[in-house]
């Protein structure tokens, strides 16, 4: 092999959505391969409002895999991660021998680096874990050449990384058998099916929640019967009601469906031995809003579902939009941001009736709500793709002490040998992290790789 062709980088970027689950996922029946003890469903958000970004470089040069994140290297170790990277070079390495042309042999004993960067808070309950491990898997899957299905793969990561690997409206089948292979997700209907339905993320709290949704569904197992009466008597019935609300477009149905399945999820949490608590007053608050909300117009407009954080995640029609955020500005007035307070798809204002404020009757907390993000149902991962002066502005930019070794050793191979099967168009964004020069850059990335319903 020649000098050039061993200093030859092959990388790969990727994005993935946040999914948000209507009927809850939490706990498992097998912790190793995360095999949850009931099944569940999620809407996948739209990217430009919610994603994990990933990049995944593979060289000879490499001495060893390699992880960043929260902007410091991190333990490549980790058993999860370790999961995920151990079977997708087996499922590289069974291509191969099945004699498929495309595989990169050469790659599949080289190392990788990796880089992760989110545009959400991290670790409130806002699906950081799903988002990163479904673009981990997704991205080393394009970097060594495997297909089919990977769902079971980054369910190997987090649980509700799996239902990330689709957009729109899905389901994640808990499956029977004990290897997991019947574990897996699968779309109930695409993100074009309900044009008309949008999410309102109301963010509570950016800030590190107290348990972590791994070891508080361990416990929830072990100590929650209401939990167990859940996964055998409750969930089976709700994921078929579910499902036909979402084919049917039934939105009376889906946001009660919805705020029942939130409601007894936290109630395991609480039955919990020691409890848990992941809402806070504020949470409560949007609850109780949400209730005089719909009882004012008799008639169920607005859902509420909370992950394992105190973050409102708000279900509703675009009808509905305009003045429901209004009813928000109104009761959680921000203090200082101003237009930053709403972030995401543009909402016109309004005014509210005299009435309306009488009915829900609430008093304003100011701060109660730092932002409002919103934004709709999206597609799945995919691909980036960069071009040649692109990258050379983001190193100019970004990296100048790294330029000459850089661009020397790596952006001239990469440029010329990289290809994508996706572009995506970016606004004066840098194109992701680029894993070589990852210790530099400091990048804020996503959470530890954990769990969340």
């Amino acid at each position: 092999m020649s000098e050039d062709s061993g200093k030859k980088l092959t990388m790969v970027t990727c994005s993935a959505p946040v999914n948000i689950a209507v009927i809850k996922y939490w706990g498992k029946r097998d912790e190793e391969l995360i095999l949850p003890i009931n099944s569940s469903l999620s809407v996948t958000l739209h990217q430009d409002q919610l994603k994990t970004t990933t990049t995944v470089a593979c060289s000879r040069s490499f001495q060893e895999d390699r992880i960043w994140l929260n902007g410091k290297e991190e333990d490549i170790t980790q058993p999860r991660l370790q999961s995920c990277l151990r079977e997708i070079r087996r499922l590289a390495r069974k291509r191969r021998s099945d004699g498929e042309a495309d595989v990169d042999t050469a790659g599949l004993s080289h190392k990788v680096h990796i880089c992760s960067v989110n545009n959400f808070p991290t670790a409130a309950g806002l699906a950081s874990s799903a988002a990163g491990y479904a673009c981990l898997v997704y991205t080393l899957s394009r970097v060594m050449g495997v297909e089919g299905e990977l769902s079971v793969v980054s369910r190997q990561g987090s649980g509700s990384a799996c239902r990330s690997m689709y957009g729109g409206f899905v389901q994640w089948i808990m499956g029977q058998q004990g290897d997991g292979k019947d574990s897996l997700a699968q779309q109930v209907e695409p993100e074009t099916h309900w044009p008309e339905l949008r999410v309102l993320v109301l963010v509570v709290s950016a800030e590190r929640k107290p348990v972590g949704s791994t070891s508080g569904m361990q416990t929830s197992v072990e100590t929650s019967s209401l939990l167990k009466h859940r996964a055998d008597s409750v969930v089976p019935a709700r994921m078929k009601e579910m499902i036909e609300a979402v084919h049917k477009r039934d939105f009376t149905a889906f946001a009660e469906l919805t705020m029942k399945d939130s409601n007894q999820f936290h109630a395991t949490c609480l039955d919990t031995y020691p409890p848990i608590f992941y809402l806070n007053d504020v949470s409560r608050r949007v609850i109780n809003l949400v209730h005089r909300y719909n009882r004012h117009y008799r008639e169920t407009k607005v859902a509420y579902t909370f992950d394992a954080g105190p973050n409102a995640v708000i279900y509703t029609l675009q009808q509905n939009v305009e003045e429901f955020v209004q009813v928000v500005k109104h009761l959680f007035p921000p203090e200082t941001n101003g237009g930053q307070f709403l972030k995401g798809l543009p909402v016109a204002p309004t005014t509210l009736s005299e009435e309306l404020k009488q009915a829900i009757g609430m008093e304003p907390m100011v701060k109660g709500i730092s932002y409002i993000i919103s934004t709709k149902v999206h597609r799945h991962t995919h691909i980036h793709t960069y071009t040649h002066a692109y990258i050379h502005t983001y190193i100019h930019t970004y990296i100048h002490t790294y330029i000459h070794t850089y661009i020397h050793t790596y952006i001239h191979t990469y440029t010329h040998t990289h290809t994508h099967t996706h572009t995506h168009t970016h606004r004066q964004h840098p194109p992701g992290p680029l894993p070589v020069s990852c210790a530099s850059l400091r990048v804020g990335v996503v959470e530890g790789f954990g769990e969340r319903a």
